[in-house]
């Protein structure tokens, strides 16, 4: 197990004594090893995310979630989908993968974070402050999800809500199926099914290994993943996430570099939930904008509208003149695509050409009112080795994967 980080040890025992007690449905993980040199027998250590937990017979990891049972590591999340729903992938958001698509979107009980502010912590704590109770759903298998996603005519899957780093073995097995389907679709012909570019994205924290990653570059797993950027200082994540920055930091390098990666590139986006006293100074946001800048001007930057919920619902919404003070410095700073989301603010989340201002794509909340690109679709396949869209108006180069 990890540090406690703000959180007490008394509660930390607690929540794990709550998960100690389910007893249902669970599978076989993934990404993990045994310690046979340390003096106690059935020792392991779980390379899924970066807590790198070791973790002792009987007993689960940071997560709650993954349990070691006599030497080998389990998933007890695995078919507990939540919040199942058809989504505009703007809602994720992603706005340069795919705009217009829709996905089917769920996650699963369960995080490794334990984030003071979490929008979605009746589901990612709901182990945490549940226990057994979180996971005594109905199990929903991945060949149902992949034939609701048949049903509901998607264009691809999110995996969200919750973390989906703590549900990879759940995750891989609905890509799996998904592609099964895809398979035995092809050979049926003349009936509906899954495009031929379907595809699968992650909504998470950035709190998952270097091996979670190479794995879903060798397999082909994930078309995109999105990360929460939260705090530039290691003392605030530390405090409000049970987290470290660095860790962050390294899994958005990591997936950047994939972008070029001729086998299987991942499309990259970043999201900073703008705190009121956390960090929404000038400073936050030059520090957030200078990382992803350090990296790549074409990384898409979202700040996004702090309302109070969970354990800091005594703070006060962002204010509009932040996010867009946000927004400018992280122009100012070289970034050619920053947006301000979770607001109505005019113009905040269309993208312009980087080069000649030209208006792309006029997005309204989670619609698009005017897209250039429309009709220039591309699959899957050809992506690998097709150029970037270019600005009808100057010709300049887009980071954009239609």
């Amino acid at each position: 197990m990890p540090e406690n980080g703000g959180f007490s040890a008394a509660e930390i025992e607690r929540e794990k004594r709550l998960a100690l007690g389910y007893s249902g449905e669970s599978r076989p993980a993934r990404l993990w090893h045994s310690l046979p040199k340390l003096p106690q027998k059935n020792v392991l250590r779980c390379d899924l995310c970066a807590h790198y937990c070791v973790i002792k017979d009987g007993d689960v990891g940071a997560c709650l979630i993954r349990k070691n049972e006599g030497g080998k590591l389990y998933s007890l999340n695995w078919g507990k989908a939540e919040g199942l729903a058809v989504d505009p992938m703007e809602k994720k958001p992603f706005f340069h993968f795919k705009p217009g698509t829709r996905v089917l979107s769920f996650g699963a009980p369960g995080c490794n974070f334990r984030c003071l502010n979490c929008q979605n912590w009746q589901l990612s704590q709901a182990v945490k402050q549940l226990g057994p109770r979180a996971l005594q759903t109905p199990l929903l298998t991945p060949e149902m999800i992949a034939a609701s996603a048949v049903k509901h005519q998607v264009d691809g899957v999110a995996y969200t809500y919750s973390e989906p780093t703590i549900f990879f073995e759940y995750a891989y097995d609905t890509i799996q199926a998904c592609r099964k389907k895809m398979q035995k679709e092809k050979k049926e012909k003349n009936k509906p099914g899954l495009p031929p570019d379907f595809f699968h994205v992650f909504v998470s924290n950035g709190y998952f290994t270097k091996e979670m990653l190479d794995l879903v570059v060798r397999e082909r797993l994930l078309s995109a993943i999105r990360i929460d950027l939260k705090f530039m200082d290691d003392k605030k994540y530390w405090r409000i996430c049970g987290g470290r920055v660095q860790n962050v930091l390294d899994s958005i390098k990591r997936v950047a570099a994939l972008r070029q990666n001729a086998d299987w590139p991942v499309h990259l986006e970043v999201i900073n939930l703008v705190i009121p006293g956390e960090n929404d100074s000038d400073d936050d946001f030059e520090a957030v904008s200078s990382f992803i800048r350090s990296i790549s001007p074409d990384i898409p930057l979202h700040f996004s509208r702090f309302f109070p919920l969970y354990k800091m619902a005594d703070k006060t919404p962002t204010s509009t003149e932040r996010l867009l003070q946000a927004r400018k410095i992280a122009q100012d700073a070289g970034l050619h695509y920053a947006y301000v989301g979770n607001t109505d603010l005019p113009g905040a989340e269309d993208t312009h050409c980087p080069k000649c201002n030209h208006l792309l794509i006029q997005r309204d909340r989670f619609g698009i009112e005017k897209n250039v690109f429309e009709g220039k679709k591309k699959t899957e396949g050809k992506k690998k080795s097709a150029s970037p869209p270019a600005c009808p108006a100057c010709g300049e180069k887009i980071n954009l994967i239609l």
